[in-house]
């Protein structure tokens, strides 16, 4: 049985003590709970800028990170996929830094429904849930060997775009169908 504090560091994002202002020139860009869309894809595009003179290198996010959500409705992971420069994680998102696994691997098994649901259970509060950066590294995972953890992830993606060409085939079927039913209403006339 490992737990996930076994074979990642999880720490807290950087606990910022006021509200964040964009400065446009600012050297360090902070990832935020709402750069993770609902379908736990990091997006950097629009994220805060900062200028940070007294932080300390080892608050810096890298390639292979994961990002976790630990307050709302969903306590999703996201992949730091590529290198995203000089950027710090906001508090109270936790950081998940791999160290025996493959980052990819933990990206499917933490969002699986049957693990979402397991966090779900150990969150804290009423009005705003929380998983706390303990109960995180208590989760239980199972971690086979790399060579099984990247077929794992392999599949899985290719599963994911399945889903997204048989969506994308069904909204263009749809249309079409709704297309030839209107061409059909307005030839009776």
């Amino acid at each position: 049985m490992t737990k996930l504090g076994q074979v990642a560091s999880i720490r807290m994002g950087y606990p910022f003590r006021s509200r964040l202002e964009h400065d446009a020139a600012g050297t360090i860009a902070v990832v935020q709970m709402k750069d993770i869309d609902d379908t736990s894809l990091l997006h950097l595009e629009d994220t805060v800028r900062v200028n940070m003179p007294d932080f300390n290198e080892h608050h810096l996010i890298r390639q292979g990170d994961l990002v976790f959500r630990s307050r709302g409705r969903t306590n999703s992971v996201a992949l730091i996929s590529e290198d995203v420069g000089p950027a710090v994680l906001a508090a109270p998102m936790l950081l998940i830094r791999p160290v025996d696994v493959l980052p990819a691997y933990l990206l499917w098994y933490i969002n699986l429904p049957a693990i979402q649901a397991a966090l779900a259970a150990q969150a804290e509060g009423t009005a705003v849930r929380m998983i706390s950066k303990a109960a995180l590294e208590q989760l239980v995972i199972e971690v086979p060997p790399l060579e099984t953890q990247r077929r794992i992830v392999e599949i899985g993606q290719l599963a994911d775009l399945e889903t997204k060409i048989t969506t994308e085939l069904m909204d263009r079927r749809k249309a079409l169908i709704d297309r030839i039913l209107m061409r059909k209403a307005q030839d009776a006339h």
